[in-house]
């Protein structure tokens, strides 16, 4: 229910409020809230840029939960994508053991392969060696590699 309030309301979230929303995300963690939480947080950077830094930092962090939403916080923004940090998010978990590292980084990748397939080609090509099977399979869904 806080996922849904906070989607209705993400017109009147500011940076200010991403501590809170790190709080809920890392109480009772899960895909599935996670993955509320990512396009909450992908709105408010849209919006303010600078919490891309914090993203950047959460793609880091040592709780899978947080790398995810830094991972999959810019699904859906086709043209508006951030490439250049979409790519260092991704390069900052390539080589992780996790599955949910690996699925977001595939479905990362597999979403933005519809508006720039040929970006998501040269990714894979520049990082297949590091890339998991799981995070190739899932980004070449829809393109050949």
């Amino acid at each position: 229910m806080a996922i849904d309030y906070l989607v209705l309301m993400q017109k009147y979230l500011a940076p200010a409020d991403i501590a809170k929303i790190k709080k809920l995300a890392l109480t009772k963690s899960w895909w599935d809230t996670i993955d509320g939480l990512d396009r909450v947080i992908g709105m408010i950077a849209l919006v303010y840029p600078e919490v891309n830094d914090t993203l950047l930092a959460w793609s880091k962090d040592d709780n899978i939960w947080l790398r995810r939403i830094a991972i999959d916080h810019q699904l859906l923004r086709k043209e508006k994508t951030n490439t250049v940090l979409l790519e260092e998010i991704l390069v900052n978990n390539l080589g992780q053991p996790d599955f949910f590292i690996n699925k977001a980084i595939g479905w990362s990748l597999r979403d933005y392969s519809k508006t720039n397939p040929d970006w998501v080609r040269a990714f894979i090509k520049q990082y297949q060696n590091r890339l998991s099977p799981l995070s190739i399979k899932e980004a070449s869904r829809y393109i050949k590699i």
